[in-house]
């Protein structure tokens, strides 16, 4: 079994100084669940200048996971948001760690005076994931279920266009 870790990672020697490496938790967590194996990004053995190279290796090693576990916990980059997509395209589970209150899920809000949202998540992460939980070691709860359901596949985005059409012709 193999899991892909998607989320943040530090670009430059300051971020690097005060960067909490979340992905040490997150394995030790999901280690101990699944008995997997899980899939760190660069190990700072690669030319971080070949871009095509590093989507290359991010999509392989998604093509090649079981599931994709993404830290939603803080602000998503581009980069996360993409291996989401690229889970999708290869029909992969994506579990979101999202916690309530964080920077993309909000609690009672409230959008143009008119719309109110009890528990509001960024569309796309809440699109784009097949679960959501708030911390990593929710994650055992569902194991079960994360692998005896389908997957969400790159048709939902047609799925969401459909949709659009239905609800605002």
């Amino acid at each position: 079994m193999r899991i892909y870790l998607a989320g943040s990672v530090p670009k430059g020697a300051e971020e690097e100084r005060t960067f909490i490496n979340w992905r040490l938790h997150y394995k030790r967590v999901l280690e101990g669940i699944f008995n997997a194996e899980c899939i760190l990004p660069n190990s700072g053995d690669m030319d971080e200048s070949d871009f095509l190279l590093i989507v290359g290796k991010d999509s392989r090693s998604i093509r090649s996971s079981d599931i994709v576990v993404v830290n939603a916990e803080g602000r998503l980059g581009a980069g996360t948001s993409m291996e989401m997509i690229i889970a999708k395209y290869f029909k992969k589970p994506v579990v979101t760690v999202l916690p309530k209150n964080s920077y993309h899920r909000r609690s009672n809000v409230t959008f143009q005076g008119k719309f109110f949202v009890e528990d509001w998540m960024h569309p796309f992460i809440h699109t784009f994931s097949d679960f959501i939980v708030e911390s990593v070691e929710d994650i055992g709860g569902m194991k079960d279920a994360i692998f005896s359901s389908v997957p969400k596949d790159i048709s939902i985005i047609d799925s969401a266009i459909v949709h659009r059409e239905e609800e605002m012709p």
